[in-house]
Order: structure tokens, then sequence, then C-alpha cells
């Protein structure tokens, strides 16, 4: 390769995720590649376990060995630094804390998606996964996501019903230590409102609700496409407001998808497949 053909290549952005696996493709590092590919990024995965589900649920997760996410972690790292990570399910307190030793100083804006149970099925985490993600992951992140039932876990407090609580929470997180944080309103009543508490400051991104049963791994979507615009070296602000703009349209375009017998998937390329 000529250094002119290096050079083109250096600018395509990379994105690792760390992630558990769907084999239905819906959610997990399966969409999270798929995200990064529909904003035009060089994805990596590394994956934290590995799960049986479809459309219709979750059937069974079975968690690695902290040891080997680990040791998958180092191996792009080492290699192809990536320009910003998606964190997603972990799963277990110990490879909340295999992840955050192995990422080190890694450089690279770090997206958290506090991932803990699925809208349907079994259990993604095991018992002290919230108390370990914010001690050993929020920390690391340039912005944390949880939706409502998470951003709930994580604070110790009940269930948001308002703009005004899912703003608390997200400050209570900010005070935990992470540098900003995303709550997403997607699960209450009405048109989705999601809240970016960050610098000091409380940001509300309305968005418009998409009549569809295809839902399936939405906020694995919408993390992974921030964690994209902030590896193109958008601002957070910029980052969010593409991100959602992109879901939207992934979302209407979800029943030309048609995938599954349950709750299907986005199409994450609706803007490349005519």
């Amino acid at each position: 390769m000529d250094k002119r053909s290096g050079e083109i290549a250096r600018k395509i952005p990379r994105l690792l995720s760390i992630a558990g696996s769907d084999p239905s493709g819906g959610a997990g590092a399966q969409a999270d590649l798929k995200t990064f590919s529909a904003f035009g990024c060089y994805g990596m995965a590394a994956i934290t376990a590995l799960t049986a589900q479809n459309t219709r649920g979750v059937t069974a997760a079975y968690p690695l060995a902290p040891d080997i996410v680990a040791a998958q972690i180092e191996a792009v790292v080492s290699d192809i630094p990536p320009d910003a990570i998606k964190i997603g399910m972990v799963a277990t307190p110990e490879i909340a804390a295999a992840v955050a030793a192995a990422l080190g100083r890694t450089p690279g804006a770090v997206v958290l998606d506090p991932v803990l149970a699925p809208t349907q099925g079994a259990s993604l985490a095991t018992a002290g996964l919230e108390r370990a993600l914010i001690a050993t992951l929020l920390p690391l992140a340039r912005l944390v996501t949880p939706n409502v039932f998470e951003a709930a876990a994580l604070t110790e407090t009940s269930q948001a019903k308002s703009v005004e609580a899912l703003a608390a929470q997200g400050l209570l997180l900010v005070e935990a230590g992470a540098e900003a944080v995303l709550v997403k309103g997607g699960d209450l009543s009405g048109d989705p409102v999601d809240v970016l508490v960050a610098d000091g400051e409380t940001r509300i991104f309305h968005g418009r609700r998409i009549a569809t049963r295809h839902t399936h791994g939405t906020g694995c979507a919408l993390s992974s496409a921030i964690a994209a615009g902030l590896a193109k070296g958008e601002s957070l602000i910029d980052a969010i407001a593409a991100a959602k703009t992109w879901l939207e349209g992934a979302l209407e375009a979800a029943e030309a998808l048609d995938m599954g017998e349950g709750r299907g998937p986005p199409h994450h390329f609706y803007a490349l497949w005519r």
C-alpha cells in the first residue's frame, strides 16, 4: 500500500463494540456492527456473552470468561486502535471489571449502554452488575445511555414518569462519575423524549413516535450511532441529534424489512439498500 492509500484508509473511523451476541442480528454486537457500517465506519467486536434469542425474546444467556473478553479487547486495541468504543451487555461484575482493566487508557470516546434486561425474556445481567458498572465503567464513559428502567436500577430510585424525573436520574449518574448521561425516555407515554445531562446543563431531545412493532435492538442502534458520530469528530449534541434522526428513519423502514414474528429490528441500512 502506498502512502496515499494508507492516508485514505486511515480516515475511515474505527469503532469497537464490546457487547453480547444476538444470533438473530437485531441487537448486541451484530446490531452495533450494522450501525457502524451504516455510518460509513469500520466496526470491530469483542463478545462478552452468547445468547439464544430472536424477535420473540431471549431464552438463554451465557457470559464468557472475563479473561477471554479482556483478551479480545487487548488484541484489537493493540493493533487497530478504535476512535470510539460502544459498550453494551457486559453481563457480570467480573466482566465489567475485566473490560475496564483491558481498556485502561485506550484513546477514543466510550459510549456505555448499560444493558440490564431485555424487553422480553431471560435476564442479561447477574446480581451486583449495577454497582459494578458505576464503579468500573461509568468513569470511563464519555456518555452513558440508560433507558427508563436502567436509569431507575442504576440510581436505585423509582422509575421515572416525567422529563423532570429523567433529568434528576441523569444528574445522579453524573454525580456518580459519568461525564454525560442521555436518559432515553422512549418507554414513557407520548412522543419519545430523551434527556441529556452534561456540563452542568440539561438538554431535551424530542422525537417522533413511529408506529411499528419492529423495535428490537433500538437501544443498541441509538448508542452505537452516537458512538459513530463521536468517532467522526462530531460534538456530543450533533452526534445525538444525527443518531436520533437516523433511528427514526430506520424504524420507519422496518416494516419493509419485516424480520421475525415478534419485535423485529429496525432497518439499519435503509439509506443504502434501495
